[in-house]
């Protein structure tokens, strides 16, 4: 089991607690963190964008990565969500042992 970090970005801080409060009482990721707004420039259908989002952040195990992404689409808001998966190579062993148990 690998443990992984989800940085996902939402439109506001509601989305990014209804989409925690699924994922995790799913079980699909063990803890979310709602970092709160950030500031975002992006390209869209070939314009600059400039905007304010909330950025989310899940731990989960590797291979839950997949389903989370699809439930994340599910419940999102945008046609393409970010949903950007990062491999956590070192930490807490107990702190990945309890990843790994709340989630199934």
């Amino acid at each position: 089991m690998s443990a992984m970090l989800v940085y996902v970005t939402c439109r506001s801080e509601e989305e990014a607690r209804a989409i925690a409060r699924v994922v995790v009482a799913e079980r699909l990721a063990a803890c979310a963190n709602i970092l709160g707004a950030i500031r975002s420039l992006y390209w869209w259908e070939g314009s600059l964008e400039e905007g304010e989002e909330v950025a989310l952040i899940l731990k989960t195990r590797d291979d839950l990565v997949a389903r989370l992404t699809a439930r994340i689409k599910e419940t999102h808001g945008y046609s393409v969500p970010c949903v950007a998966a990062l491999p956590i190579v070192a930490g807490n062993p107990d702190y990945l042992a309890w990843i790994a148990a709340e989630t199934r």
